[in-house]
């Protein structure tokens, strides 16, 4: 049984966040969840993975809260890719975040009304590397839920590192985590990078809420012609066999790529993203 394993619960994807940080089936270890702060009143937890760097996991990230805002919800993000921060870029966020008379942390909002938080918003200088072990990285992401004032939030979308290691491990076991979606590239080597990434989630008893895949095709811009750059996509054969919906296939778009290195990525539309906003919606 896993550590935060909720044993009277049937399954990892009946399981919600709520349940497993009430149950108290006797068999199960205690709860090792952090509670909120008394500022912070937050509906949904939503976890963005990957099993491999590289994929746009950020991308997507910013992608799911800027829609989310768009359709009229109030988003946050915690960027809890400690070591490799991108998410205030992409906002175009310089200003640093500060702490009240109590010791909290203020998050900073993006122009479109985003509340943000990441390590490169309490840094002087944001340019220098964040050199931790991994246990202060885990300290620094529990910080970023207990000691932040996120006030009224319908979503919270976490930016993880990829990977399985210590963030990953802290984010499942100290936050009420209400599901995870799967990021993921069109190489062959998807279906590993997928597994993992849902297994350690199924360990954890996190649900799944599906997979959206990054770099699908690049769409040429005179006759429309749908090129796959990164090869044939396997997303489809891979969600199928592990029982999940493909939520997005997202094309290499040239201008969300400027935006992003303009910091403009709120200025930017969405329309992929139809299928994973009604999952978010119906949670």
């Amino acid at each position: 049984m896993s550590e935060s394993q909720c044993s009277g619960c049937p399954s990892a994807s009946s399981c919600s966040a709520e349940q497993r940080e009430n149950c108290s089936s006797g068999q199960g270890q205690q709860s090792m969840l952090e509670p909120a702060n008394k500022y912070s009143k937050i509906k949904k937890v939503i976890g963005v993975v990957s099993g491999k760097g590289g994929v746009g996991k950020s991308f997507v990230t910013a992608s799911l809260a800027a829609v989310m805002k768009k359709a009229g919800y109030a988003a946050g993000i915690m960027d809890a890719d400690i070591t490799g921060p991108s998410i205030p870029k992409m906002f175009g966020v310089t200003q640093e975040a500060y702490g009240n008379a109590e010791g909290m942390i203020i998050p900073v909002e993006t122009k479109d009304g985003i509340k943000l938080i990441s390590i490169s918003l309490l840094m002087e200088n944001p340019q220098d590397p964040v050199i931790w072990r991994g246990p202060v990285i885990g300290g620094a992401v529990r910080q970023f839920w207990t000691d932040v004032i996120w006030g009224e939030l319908d979503y919270l979308f976490v930016d993880m590192p990829p990977g399985t290691g210590d963030v990953p491990l802290t984010v499942f076991q100290s936050l009420p985590v209400d599901g995870i979606i799967v990021v993921t590239s069109p190489q062959e080597l998807v279906q590993m990078i997928v597994k993992k990434a849902f297994r350690m989630a199924q360990m954890m008893q996190i649900p799944i809420l599906g997979v959206v895949e990054n770099f699908s095709y690049f769409q040429c811009p005179d006759c429309g012609t749908q090129i796959e750059l990164f090869g044939e996509s396997h997303i489809a054969e891979a969600a199928a066999e592990l029982g999940i919906p493909v939520l997005a296939r997202l094309p290499l778009d040239p201008q969300m790529a400027r935006a992003a290195d303009r910091g403009a990525f709120y200025e930017q539309e969405h329309p992929y993203l139809e299928t994973a906003v009604q999952v978010l919606k119906e949670l």
